[in-house]
């Protein structure tokens, strides 16, 4: 009985498939990179009062105050809402491109290291 090639996977047709397979990953990976990239998230706080837009290259794209929550004599909420809705658009851009490559990579992370 002749032993076939890697471990029994029927030789250079299945390394040629995994080849193709792997290499579809790779072009299907960059497209969602791109559009990642491509990609704006929104978020505010204060109920609205501070809104800001992130790219999916964690870059503000946009930040908007409403007038009326600038208050000379509080510039510390001001600036904590800002901060607020900087970091939840930042955790909300990430939660969408995770998701964008979990869809490409069948949830195995962020690829097989080494191979991308």
């Amino acid at each position: 009985m002749a032993k076939r090639g890697f471990g029994g996977m029927g030789g250079g047709m299945n390394m040629q498939a995994m080849i193709k397979q792997a290499q579809k990953m790779q072009q299907d990976m960059l497209k969602a990179q791109e559009e990642i990239a491509q990609m704006e998230t929104e978020a505010t706080a204060g109920g609205g009062a501070v809104k800001v837009v992130v790219t999916g290259t964690n870059t503000v794209k946009s930040l908007e105050i409403k007038p009326e929550v600038v208050d000379p004599d509080d510039i510390e909420m001001l600036q904590d809402l800002v901060v607020a809705a900087v970091n939840e658009a930042f955790r909300l851009a990430q939660e969408k491109s995770e998701n964008s490559m979990k869809a490409v990579t069948g949830g195995m992370g962020g690829g097989m290291p080494g191979l991308f």
